[in-house]
């Protein structure tokens, strides 16, 4: 444990990232803390590190503003003796971030749908106080001990090192075009990166990493219209993530009040478990009794078919309920697939 002038020791390493490592710790006054430690970089000079040190404790006063329920509480920074490092004091968050559960599988529509909702209100606060994050992705989202979803790591990334950090960090599709193009960021940017996130997380890890790498398209325009959507996306939500990410801000969400009054639209009441693997996407929902179990699978690129079968979860008997009349191509499947969601929706 290492020994601080604020009594706060700090114990194991559980994260890492680009700034700098996570540990658990325990401050004398909030109990169980997360410790972000920023230390000089390799080949910083020492010059460079004394005016960075001296940003970051500015910085880390202007954070415990950021305070929200759907926002990492920031208590303190603080410096070590030696003042080779600087330790970030935040709440803990039991539950870990998102990055897991978006690189498993696609998540439920509903649990989503939560997501961008608690997300959206956080986010929204920052930005009532003149804040913006710029850095919405699933491992920034955390869970704490009750289930509720909070943004972490706000306020590192300035617009200097934005897309250098973007590129380091493997999350450069999260830059707004307009950034891209030489301007600054804005609420509009976050709100880009936010629609991003939650295309991710609607689609898993799979899923978008063999579709086509956004950063080759992003930065020429038209990415909303290139999204490759799972079928069982629905139309709202495809609506709400286009819009989120349209190339024009005049025609993005002008604020978070915007997304939660479409969010507010969407019904999950039902909602879809899918799996993606290499060669097949499996879709499984529980409804009066029965299991509806629906499987797309990939033979080659150009030879697809998918079935749909309700089996009982106790009595009864089988029942197909749809598929491919013989082998197609992928965008038959895709088609019928969507139609066939829609009507089971």
């Amino acid at each position: 444990m290492t020994g601080l002038r604020s009594r706060l020791t700090v114990g194991n390493k559980i994260g890492n990232g680009h700034f700098g490592d996570v540990h658990e710790g325990i401050d004398p006054i909030h109990g169980v803390v997360a410790v972000k430690i920023l230390r000089q970089r390799p080949l910083e000079s020492n010059a460079d590190w004394v005016v960075r040190r001296e940003g970051l404790l500015n910085e880390g006063e202007r954070l415990k503003k950021g305070a929200h329920d759907h926002v990492v509480a920031v208590h303190h920074l603080l410096e070590a003796h030696d003042q080779d490092a600087i330790h970030l004091v935040m709440d803990f968050c039991s539950g870990g971030s998102l990055q897991k559960a978006y690189e498993r599988n696609p998540l439920p529509s509903a649990a989503v749908h939560k997501i961008a909702t608690q997300v959206a209100l956080g986010l929204g606060t920052l930005h009532a106080r003149h804040m913006l994050h710029r850095d919405l992705k699933p491992g920034n989202i955390l869970i704490d001990a009750k289930g509720s979803v909070k943004i972490g790591d706000f306020g590192l990334v300035t617009d200097d090192l934005i897309l250098g950090y973007g590129s380091q960090a493997g999350y450069s599709d999260h830059i707004a075009p307009e950034v891209w193009a030489g301007g600054g960021t804005s609420v509009k940017t976050d709100i880009w990166a936010l629609g991003m996130t939650l295309y991710r997380l609607l689609h898993g890890h799979r899923w978008y990493s063999a579709s086509p790498s956004p950063r080759f398209i992003v930065q020429n325009g038209g990415f909303a219209d290139s999204l490759q959507w799972l079928p069982h996306v629905s139309a709202k939500w495809r609506r709400i993530i286009k819009r989120a990410l349209h190339d024009e801000t005049a025609y993005r969400y002008q604020n978070t009040d915007q997304l939660l009054n479409d969010l507010s639209g969407l019904d999950e009441a039902k909602c879809w478990e899918c799996s993606v693997e290499d060669n097949s996407v499996q879709w499984r929902r529980e409804i009066k009794g029965r299991r509806v179990e629906v499987e797309w699978r990939t033979i080659s690129p150009r030879k697809h078919e998918w079935e749909a079968n309700s089996l009982p979860v106790a009595k009864g008997r089988a029942l197909k309920l749809g598929g491919s009349s013989a082998i197609c191509g992928k965008g038959v499947v895709e088609k019928e697939l969507t139609a066939f969601f829609r009507l089971k929706a």
